[in-house]
């Protein structure tokens, strides 16, 4: 389980590296620290159930956050 936090850190750092050459520092910095955080998690040794809980609290705090931002703060666009 601690090597699929690895990919998760992978890809999470191929996105960071992308928004970061498209010049866009907010999201630069969300997924430089879900990075850092995947990392470390992997390196922690941690038992099968605790990966699955730990993944689990980040997907419902990702949803919630997600569902906020879209309902609250995204500006609809209805064309041009």
């Amino acid at each position: 389980m601690d090597r699929m936090f690895r990919v998760l850190a992978f890809w999470t750092g191929i996105f960071t590296v992308m928004f970061f050459v498209g010049e866009m520092p907010d999201a630069t910095m969300l997924f430089l620290v879900q990075t850092v955080f995947f990392i470390t998690l992997s390196y922690l040794k941690l038992s099968e159930r605790m990966y699955m809980y730990i993944f689990g609290a980040y997907l419902t705090v990702f949803f919630i956050g997600f569902t906020y931002y879209t309902a609250f703060l995204l500006t609809p666009s209805f064309g041009h």
